[in-house]
C-alpha cells in the first residue's frame, strides 16, 4: 500500500546541470526516493533557486558553458552558493573529474 506523503515534508533537492537529459535521469531516479525535486539549467538558476526558496540539498555539475571541461564555472557556482548559504550542502559531479578539481572543490 502506498504511503501519502505530503510535498511539503519531502526533502528538496535541487539538481543542476545544462543537459536536460541528465536533469530528467537524475529526477527520475529520485522522485522513487520522495525528494521534492528542483531544477536549474545554469549557475543563474542556481543562484536564483537558492535565494527564492529553502533546500535541503544541491546536486550540481561543474561544467556549464558548451564544450567546457574545466569545471571552473561549477567551482565559481559553489563559491558564490557558499557565499549565499554557507550550511547549505552541496554535492559536486562532473563526467571530466580530476583529483586537482576533487580537492578544490572540497577546499570551496
Amino acid at each position: 500500500m502506498a504511503c501519502y506523503v505530503p510535498l511539503a515534508a519531502m526533502p528538496r533537492i535541487l539538481i543542476a546541470d545544462d543537459q536536460s537529459d541528465v536533469l530528467a535521469a537524475l529526477s527520475l531516479l529520485l522522485k522513487g526516493e520522495r525528494f521534492n525535486i528542483q531544477s536549474a539549467s545554469s549557475p543563474e538558476g542556481v543562484l536564483r533557486a537558492i535565494e527564492s526558496q529553502e533546500l535541503d540539498v544541491v546536486l550540481m555539475d561543474l561544467n556549464y558553458a558548451r564544450d567546457t571541461t574545466s569545471g571552473s564555472e561549477g567551482l565559481d557556482l559553489l563559491s558564490r552558493i557558499r557565499a549565499s548559504d554557507p550550511t547549505l550542502p552541496v554535492v559536486v559531479m562532473t563526467a571530466w573529474g580530476s583529483v586537482d578539481l576533487a580537492v578544490e572543490a572540497m577546499r570551496r
